[in-house]
Order: C-alpha cells, then structure tokens, then sequence
C-alpha cells in the first residue's frame, strides 16, 4: 500500500496573506499534502504534527509595528525545515538575529531578479529571472548569521538561507503565475531541502478514505445531502464505494435548477451507481415561499429555512441514520473560518459548512475536507463519474434564484433556464465550456424596447457571464470570440420566449463579484 501523504506533510502558516490558499494549491501540486494552520501554533504541537516542512506565508502587517503577528521561535529549535515568504522571510530574519526596516523604494509587481547562489532553492532557476514583489519592508541587515542568495535593483536581499539551521526565505512571492519559475523554486524547497518525494496521491486518497468511512460508520446509515454539483456528487460517489446501500442520497428539487438537472442526478446515482436515491420535489413549497421577494440577501435566507425543512422532514425516513455527509471542501473550511488549528477571518458562509444546523442530530461526516477543487475532480474520475458532472460548472446553494434578479417566478425561471441552457450548450459545442471557470445567464429585472417583424417589443434583457479564474478568489472575465457571442444572442433571442436583448458582462472579480446576487 501507498505510504500515507501525512508522512510527508507540510505545514503553511498563515500571517494573513491574501495567497495563502494559493501557496497550499502549489504545494498539492507536487503531489505534496500540506494544511494552512494557525501563525501561532505551538513548537509542542508542531512537533506532534512530525511535518517534513515549513512554509512562513506573506502577511501585509510589519513585524516591527506593535501587535504584528508573531510565531513560536521555539519552531526554529526543531530542526524542521522552513522558507518564509515575504512577511515570512521577514520574520524569520528578524527572529534569528536580522533587521528589518522600511525599504528606500517599495517594490510592487514583477522585478528583474539575478540569483548569485544556485544551491538549494535555485538549483535549475535561470540566473536572471522575473519574480513578483509586494512590499514596503526589507531585510536590511543580516549580521553574519544568513547568505544572501538573490537580489533586485532595489531589493539587496532578496533571497537567503541560514549558515547553520534550514532556513530559507523569500521576498519575493513564488506562488503567484507572476513568478514563472515559482513552481521549480518551490518544487526545490520541498524535494531538495525537506525530502518530500509527492506520495499526495488521489489512488491512496480514495484508498485511505473507504478504509476509514467504513472503520467510523460501521453497520449505521449516512445520509449525504446531494445537490447535483461535484463536490456533493463525489462525495456521495466515495460513500457509495465505502458502504453501498448504507448511504442514502437525498436529493432535494426546489424548482432552482438548471435544465435537466434532476433527470441527470438520477440517471448517474440511482441508474448507475445504484444508489439509495430519495428525490424530494419541493419546488412550489419553494416558490411560494419566494414569492414577492427581491432582496438577495432575503432570497437566501428563506431559501436555506425551507431547504433545512425539506431535508429534515425527509431525513426522518431514513432509518438508523447516525452520520450527516458533506461536501465540504479545503477553501470551504478555511474561508469559514475554521480551519484546523487556524485563525482565517471569515469571508463566507457556504451552504454545505454552516447551511445545515447542528440540531439535526447526526454525526457530520467532511471526507473532502482536506482537498481543492482540481483534486476533487480527479477523485470524481477515478470513482468513474460522468465527465460531464466532474466539470460541471460550480452553481450557486441557492440556484437561479440568485440569477434571477427581482422576483422569482415559475415563468421567470422557466425564461433564465432555457437561456442557460442555450449558452452552455453553445459553449460545449465550440469546445469553449472547459476553457471557462464558470458560465452562466442572469434575467434581469428590466426590461427594453426592441423590434420583431413590424412591431414594436418590450421584453427581457438576458446578462450572460463567463469567468476566467483559478481560485474564484479573483476572475477575469472570459474573452469570448465575437463570433461565438453572436450565435448565442441570436439563438436566445429566436429561441427563447420573452427575451429580446442579450448583454455580455465584461467585469472583472474584484470590484465585481462573479454572480451577481
């Protein structure tokens, strides 16, 4: 059996950067697993953890200002590797014997860097490279105790390493696309200097996981909340591996799908994979609730009472059920601010870590709670789900109710799902669906005048949006050929009743947001 990916485990300490989450994704990357965990954490409970490495994230506070978050020096003492990046590197240096001070001239965006020691972290990195920076401080000063490894015009110091302890740090950030050779210098840091060999695979995940789903279950049932999208999918997927008929899917329709999804969600679980599918048809339970509603944020709330109503009363059924499962996922838990051992500020509340309330009185079961979302696709094909459920674009808890702007009505609806559908289709048709992080269509509350044949119109307006984005924390939007936007604006037009004007949303993530409720 593959030895397991703790054994090589790499903790990322998380002072407050905005790529934390990206340093974590780059370190998977090197089939290497790693957790985001608390600035603080303990010496004591670092050592319990046995990590092969150390990561030191960025951070935009000073580490002389007062209150600038500190960590444990006793980390220092354990012999276990560390590069620190940025604020990282700062700390590092300042700790053991550095000083750091406001730069001359602040460096913000891509910077010419020459490397002047190859060994180690630059084994392989051209000699001049580009690297991205962000800050106002720098190592001045490093009193004998670091070498420095690589500078800037204006950055003196811009790499080192300790003479006698594994530590190394970086000012500039090698996470970031911006960086070419930020993936190799990271690859070093983890093969050359921690001895990591990337056993983070998805075969001894999947393996790893069955074991303990059916050590923890044993004989009693799991319910597992299944909405249609991948991450609900898998995991009900990995427990249908795990226990078989032990796993009962409910599958709640509200009315706030899209196209065929519910005839899709059957034919994969309960033709397919044979699964104990319940499917609960709420939808005018939904629709009266959402009646004259137009506020999102209300849209939401009722949207998750009557989804905890449904499923409960539906939950009932299902005898000897002990365990709650999820589809919880790594971003999921961090931006929620509960991560393992880690303090990140709360961004958002995802529907499937705080939707349900503790009251239910099951056990909750998170198997994909250690995983990005790539890597969930990858279990999703390993399982053998349909590709076209793997790469489907993520969609919203609350559904078209969100994307249907104003009020939400069956006739509204039925408007914005056949409009969507005609994008994704033409999408998939011109191979430009897996080219998109995400695509949809958005009815908007307005409507304009237009002329069909010889009268005059006054009807929907259809936003259509596509995204380019690896994180979802920041997007682009997606520079779609004209060509391509043509077809799909006069198909919707001819084709869908009601509508005749289509708009494409050329916003990007921030200020915009990707939905647009």
């Amino acid at each position: 059996m593959t030895p397991l990916p703790e054994s090589e485990r790499v903790l990322i300490f998380d002072f407050g950067s905005q790529y934390g989450q990206l340093i974590a994704r780059r370190v998977r990357e090197q089939n290497v697993f790693c957790q985001i965990v608390r600035h603080d954490l303990s010496a004591a409970r670092v050592a319990e953890l046995k990590p092969r490495g150390l990561i030191f994230s960025g951070g935009p506070a000073s580490v002389y200002a007062p209150g600038a978050p500190k960590c444990d020096p006793a980390v220092f003492d354990l012999g276990i590797p560390v590069l620190g990046i940025c604020y990282g590197m700062q700390l590092a240096c300042q700790i053991l014997g550095g000083e750091v001070k406001p730069s001359a001239a602040r460096e913000f965006g891509r910077a010419h860097c020459r490397v002047t020691d190859a060994d180690g972290l630059f084994v392989g990195v051209p000699k001049d490279t580009v690297v991205w920076m962000s800050h106002g401080d720098q190592v001045q000063t490093v009193n004998g105790e670091f070498l420095p490894l690589a500078a800037t015009d204006t950055c003196p110091v811009a790499a080192v390493r300790h003479r006698t302890r594994p530590v190394y740090g970086l000012q500039f950030h090698p996470e970031v696309s911006h960086t070419p050779q930020g993936g190799l210098i990271l690859k070093n840091f983890l093969q050359q200097v921690c001895g990591c060999q990337g056993l983070w695979r998805m075969e001894s995940f999947i393996e790893r996981t069955v074991n303990d789903l059916r050590q923890r279950i044993g004989t009693h049932r799991v319910i597992c909340g299944l909405s249609g999208g991948v991450d609900s999918s898998v995991t009900a997927a990995l427990l249908v591996r795990a226990i078989g008929p032990q796993v009962a899917c409910i599958f709640v329709d509200n009315g706030l799908l899209r196209q065929d999804e519910s005839a899709e969600v059957e034919r994969t679980f309960r033709d397919n994979f044979h699964a104990d599918l319940h499917v609960v048809d709420a939808r005018e339970r939904f629709l009266k609730a959402l009646a004259g509603v137009t506020d999102p944020q209300e849209k939401r709330r009722i949207i998750g009472h009557v989804f905890i109503d449904v499923f409960k009363d539906e939950a009932r059924h299902i005898e000897n059920a002990r365990f709650l499962a999820q589809g919880t996922l790594y971003p999921d838990v961090i931006e929620s601010g509960a991560s393992v051992d880690g303090p990140a500020a709360t961004i958002k509340t995802h529907h499937n870590v705080g939707g349900l309330p503790k009251d239910l009185g099951f056990d909750l079961i998170e198997p994909l709670k250690d995983l990005f979302k790539d890597e969930v696709r990858r279990v999703g094909l390993e399982l053998g789900l349909p590709e076209p459920t793997v790469w489907r674009h993520p969609f919203p808890g609350p559904g078209l109710a969100v994307r249907c702007l104003g009020e939400v009505t069956a006739a509204r609806l039925e408007t914005l799902r056949q409009a969507d559908a005609i994008l994704l289709e033409e999408l998939a048709q011109a191979g430009w669906y897996r080219q998109t992080a995400q695509a949809f269509a958005v009815l908007l509350p307005v409507q304009s005048v237009g002329v069909m044949g010889d009268g005059r119109t006054y009807e929907n307006v259809i936003a259509l949006r596509a995204v380019q984005t690896d994180d979802f924390m920041t997007a682009d939007w997606s520079h779609l050929p004209y060509e391509l936007l043509a077809q799909i604006s006069t198909r919707i037009i001819n084709c869908v009743s009601g509508v005749n004007r289509v708009v494409y949303d050329i916003s990007s993530k921030p200020p915009a947001t990707i939905e647009w409720e």
